[in-house]
């Protein structure tokens, strides 16, 4: 008995005495928003260095990816001057591919034209012109789009590629991916508000805040509707909310339906997804604002790999939520 409760005795001091995580935060700006990456603390950190590392990253994005790089793999693509693509636009293509499919053509890269047609993004038309609809379609749609070895073969010279809605997501998952290379396990990396985690923060989990979606809320966790724990997963919310215009008393939002060439008008205010992914539930996030409320629960109750949180306008217009099984045990309300 002695000798059990003195091992005993060891063991709570040990454990009393190991000293609490610590972590680092670094922070700043890319692709046109913030971002935030925390990292716990070992020996040998050189926050310096990483901050470094992820930099070059994402310079390495931009030059690939940005459509406001005129000199990006993207832009050139877009805008006839070449057809070769690189690894990073090329995996971008393949997991846009993959939603695309699985959404039934919600998740559509190609909707560009009709973007610009609508008044956002880079050289954005300032006033929508109905006659140009069915030209503009046409130019719409992923079939329209081959990968052939290194190069991007499209069926008009005209389609114009648009990786937003999966961008920021996918950047994040690469910041995940340097900081395992540098032997980091317990981390939160969030761009533009999309997150992912690894570990659960030495047990005490990562707690990710999901935005009130009321017009004006510009600033990410400036006012919260709830907070969910994040261990090992991504995060994305996509809402209309922030990205939009009012003409003539009616609210012309940046979600256009590929179906039917319009912005989204519809009661989704906005939809937050968690997938094993940060791309995953960035792209199934703006997958259902296209889809709007019934189709939006139909796929997260659909595919195992998704959970959501729908918040929407209700008969009277006051603010309801619709939480997926999966992800009510893990939110608390604020």
């Amino acid at each position: 008995m002695r000798i059990i409760l003195f091992f005993a005795a060891i063991t709570l001091c040990l454990s009393s005495c190991t000293p609490p995580a610590e972590y680092a935060a670094i922070d700043g700006m890319t692709q046109g928003t913030t971002y935030h990456i925390v990292v716990e603390k070992s020996p040998g950190l050189d926050a310096g260095k990483l901050r470094q590392d992820i930099e070059t990253l994402f310079s390495r994005v931009d030059n690939s990816l940005s459509i406001y790089n005129d000199s990006s793999v993207i832009s050139r693509i877009n805008g006839n001057r070449s057809d070769l693509t690189d690894s990073l636009f090329r995996e971008v293509f393949r997991l846009s591919s993959l939603v695309s499919e699985q959404s039934g053509g919600l998740f559509d890269i190609t909707v560009g034209p009709l973007v610009k047609a609508w008044g956002f993004g880079p050289d954005a038309l300032k006033r929508f012109d109905e006659s140009m609809l069915d030209s503009l379609q046409a130019l719409v749609g992923m079939e329209k789009l081959k990968l052939e070895g290194e190069r991007i073969v499209k069926a008009d010279p005209d389609m114009f590629i648009d990786i937003n809605a999966i961008a920021q997501g996918y950047t994040v998952d690469l910041v995940i991916d340097l900081l395992v290379r540098q032997g980091i396990r317990e981390c939160l990396a969030e761009v533009g508000g999309e997150v992912r985690t690894l570990g659960d923060k030495r047990g005490a989990g990562w707690h990710v805040g999901i935005d009130k979606p009321t017009d004006g809320n510009f600033l990410p966790g400036d006012d919260m509707t709830a907070k969910v724990r994040l261990d090992n997963r991504a995060l994305a919310t996509s809402g209309n909310y922030r990205k939009f215009y009012v003409e003539d008393g009616i609210k012309y939002s940046h979600t256009i339906d590929p179906r039917s060439g319009y912005p989204v008008r519809h009661t989704l205010l906005s939809a937050t997804v968690t997938a094993p992914t940060a791309a995953e539930a960035d792209a199934w996030a703006t997958v259902c604002m296209v889809a709007g409320l019934e189709e939006a629960t139909a796929f997260i109750e659909s595919y195992d790999f998704l959970d959501g949180y729908l918040i929407f306008s209700g008969e009277n217009g006051e603010m309801s939520s619709w939480i997926s099984d999966g992800l009510k045990r893990l939110i608390k309300e604020k």
